[in-house]
């Protein structure tokens, strides 16, 4: 459906409203000129959202694609045939990440992706590899890995033109700790992931400025009663917000309550983690240099097996927060809006629905399936 425009005010009402001081019952949100607005007296259209819940819209920053295409070696029509795609799920703004490949492809890949960052269509770029840990490859091609050498960071950095948002590390290899220094520096998040690392090694890596969990469980050493790992480090420190990608395949539900127990709802921030077959179906993909099949909507790789990120959507992974882990409307909001909002620093124009805030929202049924999205004042989905 083609988004129609909110030309005049405009009051959603009647809906259950989640606002960051609570949920609302038959609440009220104005729209007018993209933005939300006080709800004053002034003359508006009413939109009647009785028996709905009326949520932000949702962040997402670790994104590979969708739509049957990929953010990793897509022209620009097809990136924004993904970011449309994840749009039409209730992501209204999106990280484009990228996977491990050579560094003049990533370097000429995060020159496209950062114009399409200035013309607003993503919210920055994320480069997951090239600098991972052999041991935690995951789905990255392991002949282009590297370690973590500061002067390669900034090259990548560079290449994108102030657009870098992350980039994630094994800040355990050579070089890790000074490149998680050179990215706090230039205002860029430190991931780590992919990861080999000790627990005291991923203590240092705290100290020295990582802020992020890159899908924590996934990629990394177990817990262990000897040997903790990175998992307990990342969990216990109150500076680290920690990814989980909530699609029932990455993580068992008790292992997401034990992570949102350990770090509370303010350190959570779901992700999708998904590339091309997101919203689109089964079949043969490419993830980077990687060959994936995709079956009954688990991705693997052709070559070994190995999840090969998700086809997740984030109105999936609210619904099922809600109905299968049992998350409340808020909890599940700020890990969903709020969090990732506040990592990219675009909270105070994103994240929540308060008054000077961007009109990004989603509309739920009774059962939480989506049925509407608004973006800077259009529907994107018209609820009925």
């Amino acid at each position: 459906m083609a988004p129609v425009t909110t030309t005049q005010r405009t009051v959603l009402t009647g809906a259950r409203v989640v606002l960051p001081s609570g949920v609302v019952e038959n609440g009220r949100v104005t729209v007018d000129g993209g933005r939300i607005v006080a709800d004053e007296s002034a003359e508006a259209g009413t939109v009647d959202l009785s028996g709905y819940t009326v949520v932000p819209g949702f962040v997402d920053i670790h994104n590979h694609g969708g739509g049957g295409a990929s953010f990793t070696s897509g022209t620009p029509e097809e990136i924004l045939t993904g970011v449309r795609t994840h749009r039409e799920h209730g992501t209204t703004t999106v990280v484009a990440s990228t996977v491990t490949g050579e560094m003049d492809v990533l370097a000429q890949r995060a020159a496209l992706l950062s114009e399409l960052v200035e013309q607003g269509d993503l919210a920055g770029i994320h480069f997951e590899g090239p600098f991972i840990s052999p041991c935690r490859k995951g789905a990255h091609m392991e002949s282009l890995l590297r370690d973590p050498d500061p002067a390669e960071v900034r090259k990548l950095i560079d290449a994108a033109r102030g657009t870098a948002k992350m980039v994630t590390l094994a800040t355990e290899l050579p070089g890790g700790l000074d490149s998680v220094r050179l990215l706090v520096e230039h205002g860029v998040i430190a991931a780590i992931g992919h990861t080999d690392a000790t627990y005291e090694q991923t203590i240092e890596a705290i100290e020295a400025g990582a802020t992020v969990a890159t899908h924590l469980f996934n990629a990394m050493p177990t817990l262990n009663h000897r040997a903790p790992g990175p998992i307990a480090a990342l969990l216990e420190d109150e500076r680290v917000t920690v990814e989980l990608i909530n699609d029932g395949t990455h993580l068992h539900p008790a292992v997401l309550e034990l992570a949102f127990g350990s770090a509370g709802a303010d350190r959570v921030a779901f992700i999708t983690d998904a590339m091309d077959a997101a919203g689109f179906g089964d079949g043969h993909y490419d993830l980077g240099p990687m060959a994936v099949e995709v079956k009954d909507g688990v991705a693997r790789l052709v070559e070994n097996g190995s999840i090969a990120g998700s086809t997740l959507t984030l109105d999936t992974a609210f619904k099922r927060a809600v109905t299968v882990d049992r998350l409340s409307l808020a909890d599940t909001v700020r890990a969903i809006s709020a969090n990732p909002a506040r990592l990219l620093g675009q909270y105070d124009r994103i994240g929540s629905l308060e008054a000077g805030k961007d009109a990004d929202l989603v509309v739920l049924d009774a059962s939480y399936d989506l049925v509407g999205v608004m973006r800077k004042g259009e529907w994107i989905v018209r609820p009925s």
